[in-house]
């Protein structure tokens, strides 16, 4: 039990990586799919 302090620590910074990176992809899409013309835009 020594060790759950590392281990908490690296799921926290596991999962905080994970979230950083899907909030940056997501951002970019977004801001990539308001210079698509809307009749190009086959999602609406």
């Amino acid at each position: 039990m020594k060790d759950v302090g590392f281990i908490v620590a690296s799921y926290v910074i596991t999962f905080g990586s994970i979230g950083v990176f899907v909030s940056l992809i997501v951002s970019r899409a977004r801001r990539v799919s308001r210079q698509i013309p809307p009749e190009d835009r086959p999602w609406t």
